[in-house]
């Protein structure tokens, strides 16, 4: 199963947290301003009925490589100057090419405007010296997926962590079952991912039907996630109740993100 593969990938990150935290090596918490996940979720992109997390994504397991060519501070900028509510920067580095540092450099990179964007750091967290690791930079947000994590104490502990060191969760699901086990742990923000992780197929359909199924109740704000490339795509989650959208590999496949994000919302608009 590839989500036995994501975990085991996680397994060195985990054994050197745990030996830092046991030296009482653990890097300060960021001092910094993190600028409001959840505000800037509840906003739209430019005239679209959705809010736009635009993702910084060098690989994935379903694709291979999707764009090595464009730096995260030329994305995070082109980004923010073309109508994106939040980033999402994978950090995971088996299967996505992520690296830590990405989220800093991305932050560093967006202090020349008069307002940064938040920062998701998407990857398997699955320990809370994850989360206390991912507290050591700017992040605005961390993201938690159930099937990873199938057990409502832990996912409440792992979101009450983030929201201790003043980030939110995303708590990712992509059944019913999910959606009970993330409504039972506390969930602010679910996410609907369309890819299902084991078989990597994607099923923009079902991630509508399940918002349908079970709409947003007490506040939640929902996300949808994966294969969405086309205004139709936005059209049609914005229908079934999504409030954001959480698009990656069709902004990054040709190396100019900034651009393929302004012709989505574009055509979105007419």
């Amino acid at each position: 199963m590839r989500l036995e593969r994501f975990c085991a990938a996680k397994a060195g990150e985990i054994a050197f947290l745990r030996k830092a935290a046991g030296r009482g090596e653990l890097p300060e918490v960021f001092a910094g301003a993190r600028p409001d996940f959840i505000k800037a979720l509840r906003t739209p992109s430019a005239g679209v009925p959705l809010s736009i997390v635009a993702e910084y994504k060098r690989a994935s397991p379903s694709r291979g490589l999707v764009c090595d060519s464009v730096s995260v501070e030329d994305a995070a900028l082109q980004y923010a100057q073309s109508g994106a509510r939040a980033l999402s920067i994978l950090t995971e580095e088996t299967y996505f090419q992520g690296k830590m540092d990405f989220l800093a450099r991305a932050a560093q990179a967006m202090l020349v405007l008069a307002e940064p964007l938040p920062l998701l750091r998407k990857d398997f967290i699955l320990d809370p010296l994850q989360v206390r690791a991912t507290a050591a930079g700017p992040a605005s947000a961390l993201l938690l997926v159930v099937k990873m994590t199938p057990n409502a104490g832990l996912l409440r502990q792992l979101r009450e962590d983030s929201e201790k060191f003043g980030m939110q969760a995303v708590v990712e699901v992509l059944d019913v079952g999910d959606v009970r086990l993330a409504r039972e742990s506390g969930a602010r923000i679910i996410q609907v991912n369309a890819r299902n992780l084991d078989t990597l197929e994607v099923d923009r359909a079902a991630c509508c039907r399940l918002a349908e199924s079970l709409p947003p109740e007490n506040g939640e704000l929902w996300v949808a996630a994966s294969g969405i490339s086309r205004p139709e795509h936005l059209a049609r989650i914005a229908a079934a109740g999504f409030q954001a959208a959480l698009v990656g590999s069709a902004l990054m496949a040709q190396g100019r993100p900034g651009p393929a994000l302004k012709a989505l919302l574009q055509h979105g608009r007419e």
